[in-house]
């Protein structure tokens, strides 16, 4: 299989390698394109940070693709910082951080993960300072031509969007209340799998919702082949119904040959 439409996620990939030595790992494997995760300790990374990151991708001579905004720390347990009081003005300023790095590197979107439910404050107050920042992150990704991606995500409690419909719903309110339309769903189709989606669903009737795919196998989140999702199947689908975008490998590394499975794969050259 050509590589031309995959791009590797280098923040849960290539991890026996430092950061930064990621991206060439990637380039040497044979692909053109990464994403990442947040890549830097803070919303605010200091410049040489910054500098070091953009250094690493144009040094490799790959694509980034696709950047998360700052998370908080994922370690522990959260999930986004944009639906929380506390850490609203973090969330922006890694939005202008994370555009800003885009701009320079032709990034076409920036995942921005909505934040777990807090105790003590009514869903309602933090819906709505959510939808607030994704309007404010969508108005930024947009001068460069970028999108804003809104993910379910399973194996988190507290995080409220589970379902491909819940993602949708948000950017529905965002569209609504703000105006601003450059929202997209992520369909991570490992973490909707997990929760339960019906992946035929969502890939036959929500096309035109999604502006980015991720691909792990389930259980395990493993390469494709490892667990019981036929990947193949719904890449095809989603090519079938004229998916042009970017398709992700999230996913955790089995074994050395992490990649053996890309030959066979049903993706074609054309974007």
């Amino acid at each position: 299989m050509d590589t031309d439409r995959l791009t590797v996620n280098c923040s849960i990939l290539l991890t026996d390698l430092p950061l930064l030595q990621r991206p060439q790992a990637a380039r040497d494997a044979g692909f053109g394109a990464v994403e990442f995760w947040w890549p830097f300790e803070t919303a605010v990374p200091a410049d040489r940070d910054v500098d070091a990151f953009i250094t690493a991708i144009d040094d490799a001579g790959v694509r980034l693709t696709h950047l998360n905004f700052a998370a908080g720390d994922l370690s522990a347990g959260q999930r986004g910082l944009l639906s929380h009081p506390q850490t609203s003005s973090e969330f922006r300023d890694s939005v202008a951080v994370a555009v800003a790095i885009g701009e320079q590197l032709a990034t076409v979107g920036f995942n921005a993960l909505y934040g777990n439910r807090i105790d003590g404050l009514a869903p309602e107050t933090q819906d709505a300072l959510a939808a607030e920042n994704l309007a404010f992150a969508g108005t930024a990704a947009a001068a460069i031509g970028a999108d804003v991606l809104v993910e379910p995500v399973s194996g988190i409690p507290d995080y409220p969007l589970t379902l491909a419909d819940d993602a949708i719903g948000v950017i529905d309110r965002v569209r609504h209340d703000h105006g601003v339309d450059n929202l997209r769903l992520l369909a991570d189709l490992y973490h909707l799998a997990t929760n339960g989606e019906n992946l035929d669903h969502v890939l036959n009737e929500r096309i035109d919702r999604i502006g980015h795919v991720q691909i792990a196998d389930a259980p395990g989140r493993g390469e494709p082949g490892t667990g019981a999702l036929d990947l193949a199947g719904y890449v095809n689908t989603l090519i079938a119904h004229g998916y042009g975008g970017w398709i992700s490998l999230e996913y955790i590394a089995t074994r050395a040959t992490t990649f053996d499975w890309v030959p066979g794969f049903p993706v074609p050259v054309d974007r």
